[in-house]
């Protein structure tokens, strides 16, 4: 009798499974509760990247007089780029643009027009995509902001960043996610080398060279204030990284967890590279270094992070350790630039060299899985292709914008200014008061 009533047990709560499983995995209206929670999560991860990750990092690389400046530069440009979203650029992004479509969204999804509880995009609603899509909004010219550290004026900061997510980002986004032209050509930018880095570092640098070196550069700058904050942001940032590569699956599947894995391989291959490239060459192994290290690990293996295996995610983090590492010596001592926080070296470069090495590590070969239809060849010449594309008009648009933002509110704080440090004299408050 006891062995019946057992077995009747269980065979309910394998029929209670099987029907809360069915529910979990998609309802009537064709809506996955398993995606969906997971790319809520997922959005979390990448708001978490922003605030408090790279503002913290950010914030312990500069001087401590400074160090509330950067993060309200980047808790100010969060708050804008998500309100600015819901006015119309996601609708640049990612709406229809008729006759133009293939180069830029429309206003139809301007104030979340027609994005209802019951909107869907795929198996997700659409309030959930809208969301997800936001954070990379808000995290990109975030990352800008490490280009400017120390001496840009706060009203600069905020009217380049609101133009600067209309001309660059939107139209940029369009062209890779909504459906744009490099869409069309076969461009594989699974989570934003392209959309994200390539286009942050080519502004930062640009943005660097017409705002001017800080005051001492280069034999003057004192270093890092906080490498302890440095290192916690770093962290953050890694954590909510799963975030921003797996969640780019839009699903919680295969794809993501191999995303998720090779996300992390990069990341701790890089970090390791650079620490050993700075512990040969200075003898030391450096806290800010590895950390530096891990981040370009991160940004350089974002766009290939749906497309290869673990092998590709080792070869990834190994040149990109290095080849950032030495892009940092190179902008700063050869071209003279100060890109204070390394966003070129580390996010341009890096976004661009995954986006290139996608066409190959991407294959079979590699272990990768081979979702290209084209030869590695071909395309490398798409990646090619898109990446000059990006990085032009990144590149002129960014210039127009910072002489519009020059003449009309200024960029450069005065040198006393500069000199006192931001945080007391632009907004009004110490980052320590010891």
């Amino acid at each position: 009798m006891w062995v019946n009533k057992a077995l009747g047990r269980l065979l309910a709560v394998a029929a209670f499974s099987s029907i809360a499983t069915s529910a979990w995995a998609q309802d009537a209206s064709g809506l996955s509760g398993g995606n969906t929670a997971w790319i809520l999560t997922a959005t979390a991860l990448v708001l978490f990247m922003t605030m408090p990750g790279l503002a913290l990092f950010y914030g312990g690389l500069v001087r401590s007089k400074n160090v509330l400046s950067v993060l309200m530069q980047c808790f100010a440009i969060a708050c804008m780029a998500s309100v600015m979203w819901m006015l119309f650029v996601y609708s640049l992004a990612f709406g229809d643009g008729g006759g133009m479509n293939k180069w830029i969204g429309g206003l139809d999804k301007a104030f979340m027009s027609g994005i209802g509880i019951d909107s869907m995009s795929g198996d997700i609603p659409e309030t959930v995509f809208f969301m997800f899509q936001m954070t990379f909004a808000v995290i990109t010219p975030a990352l800008i902001v490490g280009a400017y550290v120390e001496r840009i004026k706060f009203s600069a900061v905020m009217l380049f960043s609101g133009l600067w997510l209309i001309i660059v980002y939107a139209p940029v986004a369009h062209w890779v996610w909504g459906g744009g032209w490099l869409a069309d050509m076969g461009v594989q930018d699974f989570a934003g080398g392209l959309v994200v880095h390539l286009t942050c570092g080519v502004s930062a640098l640009v943005i660097a060279w017409q705002l001017g070196s800080r005051s001492g550069f280069p034999r003057e700058i004192q270093p890092p204030h906080s490498p302890g904050m440095v290192m916690i942001g770093a962290a953050m940032l890694w954590v909510g990284w799963y975030g921003f590569n797996a969640g780019s699956a839009l699903a919680a599947g295969g794809a993501a967890g191999m995303a998720m894995t090779v996300t992390h391989i990069s990341a701790a291959t890089a970090a390791l590279t650079w620490m050993a490239i700075e512990w040969i060459r200075f003898g030391k192994p450096t806290l800010v270094g590895i950390a530096t290290g891990l981040i370009a690990g991160l940004a350089t293996i974002t766009p290939a992070s749906g497309f290869v295996g673990p092998i590709g995610g080792l070869i990834i983090g190994l040149i990109a350790g290095g080849l950032c590492f030495y892009m940092v010596g190179f902008i700063k001592s050869v071209m003279k630039v100060d890109d204070s926080l390394d966003v070129m070296a580390v996010h341009g470069v890096g976004g661009l060299t995954g986006t290139l090495l996608t066409a190959f590590l991407g294959t079979a070969a590699f272990g990768g899985l081979a979702l290209s239809e084209m030869t590695p060849g071909g395309q490398f010449m798409v990646q090619l292709t898109g990446s000059a594309a990006v990085l032009v008009w990144s590149a002129v648009a960014s210039f127009i914008l910072i002489k519009v933002t020059s003449a009309l509110v200024g960029l450069r704080v005065p040198a006393d200014v500069e000199v006192e440090g931001l945080d007391l004299t632009v907004h009004g408050e110490r980052g320590y008061d010891l």
